[in-house]
């Protein structure tokens, strides 16, 4: 049933990458609270604006208006994309396992037997400080985009826009950008990007939604009635991601 879950969401898999970032210095006006109601009417017709605990009217770290909507906008769709690769991943560690070996001992990864949960924990620890280590450098040249002449998101760039890996395929290893790696996206016209751009917003809160469904439903037995036939029982805790490994 999770495999079917995973083929449910191959349909919106073109919303999981961020948006292709040249090296151009433009900046994007920056987006205020009018901004947000408008577009929560495009995302959501039925509930349209909705801040229950009125995030937009604050000043995130000084930031001024515009700033903080920068920042909660990135920041949502951050997490959307994080949701997707979650959601899309447990459907398919929950069914499949690389058959090659993955650790240096000659062995693989932890059999599909065990939920996604307990496969984290029966990796190694020097295999989860390498997963944290890239998230780390994701982020900090997410952050550092000025560098590159790119403004920050909180001082106009659009939101969910990562810059290009460009210096550093350049300078220190081949890598690929995140999206678009190969430019073939990067002349859509405008109304089909900006549609995508709704799109891979509502596609991050369903994936919100779906992947803490998943933990709730393997951590509290009968929480999410609709898994309750598929969810394996998990005693650890998520939010300790070392938990097996050591306490601080």
């Amino acid at each position: 049933m999770k495999l079917a879950v995973l083929f449910a969401t191959f349909s919106v898999a073109s919303a999981f990458a961020p948006v292709y970032q040249t090296t151009s210095t433009s900046v994007q006006l920056a987006e205020t609270k009018a901004d947000l109601v408008e577009i929560a009417g495009k995302l959501n017709p039925v509930i349209k604006y909705y801040d229950p605990m009125g995030l937009s009217d604050g000043d995130f770290y000084d930031l001024g208006e515009e700033g903080t909507v920068g920042f909660l906008r990135h920041s949502e769709i951050k997490h959307g994309r994080v949701a997707m690769a979650a959601f899309v991943g447990y459907c398919v560690q929950s069914n499949f396992i690389f058959p090659w070996p993955q650790h240096l001992d000659g062995t693989t990864g932890p059999s599909i037997d065990l939920s996604p949960e307990q496969q984290w924990d029966a990796i190694p620890e020097a295999a989860k400080w390498q997963i944290f280590t890239l998230i780390a450098f994701l982020e900090m040249w997410d952050e550092c985009s000025n560098l590159q002449g790119i403004p920050h998101y909180t001082k106009g760039r659009m939101p969910g826009k990562y810059p290009s890996l460009q210096p550093f395929r350049d300078n220190i290893h081949f890598a690929l950008d995140l999206y678009d790696p190969f430019g073939k996206s990067k002349n859509r016209p405008e109304e089909k990007k900006a549609r995508g751009r709704l799109a891979e917003v509502n596609n991050g809160r369903l994936a919100m939604l779906g992947i803490f469904g998943f933990l709730s439903a393997d951590k509290i037995e009968g929480s999410v009635p609709a898994l309750s036939g598929i969810a394996i029982p998990y005693d650890g805790n998520c939010m300790v991601p070392f938990e097996g490994n050591f306490h601080l």
